[in-house]
C-alpha cells in the first residue's frame, strides 16, 4: 500500500499542481510563444517543472511522516542522508532553473550551478566511486579526483540531455517516464525497496504532468522542470547501485544527439551552446513525423534497451549491448541529418 500511495500522491500532486504552475506563469508572463526555434500555437505557460518537483517532493514527506511500520527496512545506514541530498540538490535545481525561466542565463551561469549541483550530490555521498570491471572479476575504485570529475561530468550530461531533449511537448517527461520505470524495477528486484519508494515519486510526478503536457501540450516543463529531471535521474542512477551501463541504455539515445549535435557544431563552426533546430527531434519534426510518433519512438528505444540492461547482469553484455545502441542510434541520427 504505501507503494500506490506514494505513487498516487505523487500523481495527484502534480495533476492538481500543473494548473496552478499554468496561472502563475500568465501572471508572471512567463510564457513560450511562437517564433525562432519554437513551432507551437499560442503563448504557452513555462513553468511546469514547479509541478512536477511539488509532486515530487510532497511524496517523498508524506512517506518520510509515515509510521515506522509503513515503511520497508533498510539496511544501509546512510540512506537518509543521500535522501537529504537528493532533495535538496533537486530543490537548488528546481530554483535555478526557475530564475532561468525568468531571466534567460547564459550558458556559463548554468554550468556553474549545474557544477555546484554536483557539489550538493558529492557531499552527500551521491557520487561515481567504483564500477564493475568489464574485463575480469572485481571492482575498479577510482580516485578521488577521478570520483569528482566523473560525478561532476556525470550531473551535467543528464541535466543538458534532459535540457535538450525537451523541445517536442511530452519528450521529456516520457523518457523520464521510461527511466523511472526501469530503476524501480532494478531496485525491487535487488531489495532496495526503500530508496524504490523515491523513484515512484518521480515517476507520479511525471505522470500527473504528461497529462497537460502530452501533444498538443497546454504547459511545457521549462529549465525548472528539465532542470529537476535531469539532476533526479542522475542522482538515482548513482543511488540505486550505481546502475551506469543500465541508465546510459535507456538514455543512449538523447545522449547520442547531444554528442552527435556539439561535434556538429564544432565541425560547422557554429556557437556549442547555442540553441538551434539540429537537434533529432527537431529534425524529424521536419520530415513529417507528428509529435506522438516521435515521443512513441524514443519510449520504445529506451524500452527496448532498457529491457536488455534489466535482463542481464553481465557488464560486457551491457558494454555490447551500448555498442550496438551507438551504432543504432548514429544510423538514425545520420539519416535525420540528411547524411551531414
Amino acid at each position: 500500500m504505501t507503494y500506490l500511495l506514494t505513487l498516487a500522491t505523487a500523481f495527484l500532486l502534480a495533476v492538481g499542481l500543473t494548473p496552478v504552475t499554468m496561472r502563475l506563469a500568465r501572471r508572471w508572463d512567463l510564457l513560450d510563444r511562437p517564433g525562432g526555434r519554437r513551432r507551437h500555437v499560442g503563448d504557452i505557460p513555462r513553468i511546469g517543472g514547479l509541478a512536477i518537483f511539488g509532486g515530487f517532493l510532497g511524496a517523498n514527506l508524506l512517506v518520510w511522516a509515515l509510521p515506522a511500520g509503513w515503511k520497508p527496512a533498510t539496511a544501509d545506514p546512510e540512506e537518509f542522508f543521500r535522501w537529504t541530498g537528493l532533495l535538496l540538490g533537486a530543490a537548488f535545481v528546481t530554483g535555478f532553473g526557475l530564475l532561468d525561466d525568468r531571466f534567460g542565463f547564459s550558458s556559463w551561469p548554468q554550468y556553474l550551478a549545474q557544477i555546484a549541483a554536483a557539489g550538493i550530490a558529492i557531499y552527500f555521498t551521491i557520487f561515481i566511486e567504483r564500477v564493475n570491471n568489464p574485463f575480469g572479476p572485481g571492482q575498479i575504485i577510482f580516485p578521488g579526483p577521478v570520483v569528482w570529475f566523473l560525478t561532476v561530468f556525470w550531473f551535467l550530461g543528464f541535466i543538458n540531455t534532459v535540457n535538450f531533449l525537451d523541445g517536442v511537448d511530452g519528450l521529456a517527461s516520457s523518457v523520464t517516464a521510461v527511466v523511472a520505470v526501469v530503476l524501480a524495477i532494478h531496485m525491487f528486484r535487488t531489495g532496495q525497496h526503500s530508496i524504490a519508494l523515491v523513484t515512484l515519486a518521480l515517476l507520479g510526478s511525471v505522470l500527473g504532468f504528461l497529462i497537460s503536457n502530452w501533444p498538443p501540450a497546454k504547459v511545457f516543463m521549462g529549465s525548472s522542470g528539465s532542470y529537476f529531471l535531469g539532476f533526479a535521474l542522475a542522482a538515482l542512477g548513482l543511488i540505486a547501485g550505481a546502475r551506469v551501463a543500465t541508465v546510459l541504455l535507456v538514455m543512449g539515445l538523447p545522449i547520442m544527439d547531444v554528442a552527435w549535435l556539439i561535434w556538429w557544431r564544432w565541425r560547422h563552426g557554429k556557437p556549442l551552446f547555442k540553441g538551434d533546430r539540429n537537434h533529432l527531434h527537431f529534425r524529424l519534426l521536419d520530415k513529417g513525423f507528428t509529435p506522438r510518433q516521435i515521443v512513441l519512438a524514443y519510449v520504445a528505444f529506451g524500452a527496448v534497451f532498457g529491457a536488455i540492461g534489466l535482463m542481464t547482469a553481465s557488464t560486457r553484455v551491457k558494454l555490447l549491448a551500448l555498442a550496438a545502441l551507438v551504432i543504432v542510434s548514429a544510423g538514425v541520427i545520420w539519416w535525420a541529418s540528411g547524411g551531414e
